[in-house]
C-alpha cells in the first residue's frame, strides 16, 4: 500500500530525530562542551566534578580553518558567462552572508539544506536550514534525485511540519508534548488552504552534505578528532592535578614527634592532647624544631614536561589527520619562508578545493531552482551546467599575485582572466573595471586625455609685487 503524505510526514520526522543525536554531539564537542573520557574510576572519584566543563577544545579549529578559505563569490553559465540575474537574487536573500553559516553548519553536522520558495507567492527566496530541522529523502537507487524533503520548526507550544514533494506541498502542525499530526491552522487565513500544488514540480528542499563515501551517510570534519580531544582533556586533567599536588617540591620533618598542642578543660586542667593544624604551619612558613636531631628532608617536585609532550603529539595527530597546517594548531612555525608556508598548507588547500567541487553541486543546484521560480527555465538549464565561482583558497601576499599575475600577463592571457585571479574581487567588480577600461580607451581614440589624467591643473599664481630689492650696504 502506497505512504500517505501523513505517514510520511511522521517517518521522516523520526529520521530527524535519530540523526539530531550525532549532530548534537558533534555539535557540542565543536562548542567546547566535553565530557572527562579516558579517566580511571578512582580519579573521576578524587576529583568528583573539578573538570566539569573543562576543554582545550581542538575541533572548532579544524572547520574553522576550512570556513575561511570557502568563499563562493558568484556563478557562471554554461558559456563561461557571469549570471548577473542570479548574483542579484543571491545578494536579495542575503546569502552572501548567510553561505558562510550553512556552510559551516555543513562542515560540524555533517549536512544542512537550502529551501528556494515564494512565501508571498511573488518574490523568491532562499533560506538556509540546519541539521536539525530539514531532512531530504531520495528515490532508491538514484542518490541525486530528491523524492521528498521535510522542513519542521517550533513556535510556542506548536510543532510545525512543511512536507515537499514533487506535485504538492503538506502543512502540519501538533502540540509540542506530543499528539497527532492535523493539517495546519496556525497562521493561515481562514480561505487558504493547508496543502496545495507544487509549482515547480520538484522538491525546493536542497542538502547540502560534507563530505561522503558512496555507501555511506556525510560525516563531521570533527569524527575523527573526538578521540584525540578527549585524549588531550584527560591528560591536561592529570597535569592540573599534578601541577596541584606533586608539582612544588615537598619537606618532611625527621626525627621529630609530631607537633601537638594541649586541650584544657574549663578550670585549665590539661585533659589531653590533639595535632596542631598543618595549615597553620604552612601560612606562617615557619617551624620549631625543638627536639635534637631533627632535621628537614625534601622531595623533589614530579616533572610535568613528559605530559605536555604527549599532549603536543595528539595535537600533532590531529593536524595530520585533518590536514590542518601545523602553525594553525600549535604556532610553532616562526620565519619560515614563502614556499615552506605555502607547502605547509597545500594539504588544507587540496582539501578546501575539493569541497569546492561538492558544495559547489549543491549551490548550482538551488540557483537552478531559484531560476526555474523566477519563470527562466533557459537560464537554469545553463546554471545546471555552469559553475560556482570560488575565492582562491590559497592565501597569498599581493607581491605574489602581482608577480604571477605579471608573468600571465607576458603570455598574453585576457585581463578580464587575471581579474578573476585576484582574491576577493566580486563579478560586479569586475565588470566595473570592464567599463572603465573602455571608458579609457574611448577617450584615448576621442583625443580627449584629460578625461584619462583628469582637468590640466591651474598655473600657479604670480608672487604679489613686493617693490624694489633693497640695495645692499
Amino acid at each position: 500500500m502506497a505512504e500517505t503524505p501523513l505517514q510520511m510526514t511522521t517517518r521522516l520526522r523520526r529520521k530527524l530525530e535519530t540523526r539530531k543525536i550525532r549532530a548534537k554531539l558533534w555539535g557540542d564537542y565543536y562548542d567546547g562542551r566535553h565530557p572527562l573520557k579516558f579517566a580511571s574510576p578512582e580519579f573521576k572519584a578524587a576529583t568528583g566534578g573539578l573538570f566539569d566543563g573543562f576543554s582545550d577544545n581542538w575541533c572548532s579549529v579544524v572547520p574553522n580553518a576550512m570556513i575561511e578559505r570557502m568563499s563562493p563569490l558568484g556563478f557562471r553559465l554554461e558559456d563561461g558567462t557571469i549570471d548577473k540575474a542570479a548574483g542579484r537574487a543571491w545578494r536579495a536573500s542575503e546569502c552572501d552572508v548567510e553561505i558562510g553559516l550553512s556552510m559551516l553548519e555543513s562542515l560540524v553536522s555533517a549536512r544542512c539544506y537550502a529551501l528556494v520558495w515564494k512565501p508571498d507567492g511573488v518574490t523568491t527566496e532562499i533560506t538556509f536550514e540546519p541539521e536539525s530541522q530539514a531532512i531530504v529523502e531520495y528515490v532508491p537507487g538514484r542518490r541525486r534525485v530528491r523524492a521528498a524533503g521535510l522542513k519542521v520548526w517550533r513556535d510556542g507550544d506548536l510543532e510545525f511540519a512543511t512536507l515537499f514533494l514533487p506535485d504538492m506541498i503538506y502543512r502540519y502542525q501538533r502540540d509540542v508534548n506530543g499528539g497527532e499530526w492535523v493539517d495546519r491552522t496556525a497562521g493561515l487565513r481562514k480561505s487558504e488552504a493547508a496543502h496545495f500544488k507544487n509549482p515547480l514540480g520538484l522538491v525546493p528542499l536542497v542538502e547540502i552534505p560534507n563530505r561522503t563515501r558512496l555507501v555511506a551517510s556525510p560525516t563531521s570534519e570533527i569524527h575523527n578528532v573526538i578521540p584525540l580531544q578527549n585524549a588531550v582533556n584527560a591528560l591536561w586533567a592529570h597535569v592540573l592535578t599534578a601541577a596541584d599536588s606533586v608539582a612544588l617540591p615537598a619537606r618532611a620533618v625527621l626525627g621529630m614527634d609530631r607537633p601537638v598542642r594541649e586541650i584544657l578543660d574549663e578550670s585549665g586542667e590539661v585533659i589531653g592532647e590533639e595535632d596542631e593544624p598543618i595549615a597553620k604551619f604552612r601560612s606562617d612558613r615557619l617551624l620549631w624544631l625543638e627536639k635534637p636531631g631533627a632535621s628537614i628532608a625534601e622531595f623533589s617536585a614530579a616533572p610535568l614536561s613528559g605530559f605536555i609532550e604527549l599532549i603536543r603529539e595528539l595535537v600533532d595527530h590531529i593536524a595530520a589527520q585533518t590536514r590542518t597546517p601545523g602553525h594553525y594548531l600549535v604556532g610553532r612555525l616562526v620565519n619560515v619562508g614563502v614556499d615552506g608556508l605555502a607547502q605547509n598548507e597545500a594539504g588544507l588547500v587540496a582539501k578546501v578545493r575539493e569541497r569546492h567541487r561538492y558544495t559547489g553541486a549543491a549551490l548550482r543546484e538551488i540557483m537552478r531552482i531559484e531560476a526555474l521560480a523566477a519563470g527562466e527555465p533557459r537560464r537554469a538549464e545553463a546554471l545546471q551546467l555552469g559553475d560556482v565561482i570560488w575565492r582562491d583558497p590559497q592565501f597569498r601576499s599581493d607581491a605574489q599575485y602581482a608577480d604571477a599575475l605579471t608573468k600571465l600577463k607576458a603570455i598574453n592571457v585576457p585581463d578580464e582572466a587575471l581579474w578573476e585571479r585576484i582574491p576577493g574581487v566580486t563579478p560586479e567588480e569586475i565588470a566595473r573595471w570592464k567599463t572603465m577600461r573602455d571608458d579609457q580607451a574611448a577617450a584615448v581614440l576621442g583625443g580627449n586625455i584629460a578625461d584619462l589624467f583628469g582637468p590640466k591643473p591651474p598655473p600657479d599664481p604670480e608672487p604679489a609685487d613686493a617693490g624694489p630689492i633693497p640695495e645692499a650696504a
